[in-house]
């Protein structure tokens, strides 16, 4: 097995094909408040800007495939699940306000475009080895067409433990890669 210089930027194995990143575009939309009326720009959050940078990023670099699903056009307001307890416990003196709210979005195209890479990988026998980085059930389909084509399903929470049962159940193995924390003390 080759030698890999763990700090350089350039480093590669020719054992390994390709990271695979599923996300979709951040939502970008002006909205209004549910209660104040007050315009938001979703698109000048700090998260839709990070999000943004971050897959312009990723598509400049090697071995990195981006694969962006789209938001569905009907992004709208809801109570969050703090706001409906106290509703359920007390309806008659509830009086929702605007942080009452969160905006609901739906994902399409992330699973489907994920499933395909898998089945492409699985039936042209280009890996061996596929490792998962997530925790939800969306991917136990292609976890499963993958160990049934013979593929070592590896599965990394990236320590978040609260998995999908049958996510774990359709893996070969389970991992869980953390960065480790910086030492407040180096210099």
């Amino acid at each position: 097995m080759e030698q890999i210089e763990r700090h350089s930027p350039l480093a590669e194995s020719r054992e390994f094909y390709r990271i695979f990143f599923y996300d979709c575009p951040p939502l970008t939309k002006r909205m209004h408040t549910p209660i104040g009326r007050r315009s938001i720009d979703f698109g000048k959050s700090e998260d839709a800007q990070f999000r943004q940078q971050l897959h312009k990023e990723i598509q400049k670099i090697r071995k990195v495939a981006i694969r962006l699903g789209r938001l569905n056009d009907t992004s709208r307001w809801r109570l969050s699940e703090r706001a409906t307890q106290r509703l359920i416990a007390d309806p008659t003196s509830f009086v929702p306000h605007d942080d009452d709210f969160e905006i609901d979005t739906k994902q399409k195209g992330v699973d489907m475009r994920l499933g395909l890479d898998v089945a492409s990988l699985a039936f042209k026998k280009q890996v061996d080895q596929i490792v998962i980085v997530a925790a939800d059930a969306d991917f136990v389909p292609a976890a499963k067409l993958a160990r049934r084509e013979g593929i070592d399903v590896i599965l990394d929470r990236m320590g978040d433990h609260r998995a999908a049962p049958d996510l774990i159940e359709h893996v070969d193995a389970i991992r869980d890669c953390l960065l480790p924390k910086p030492n407040p003390l180096a210099t």
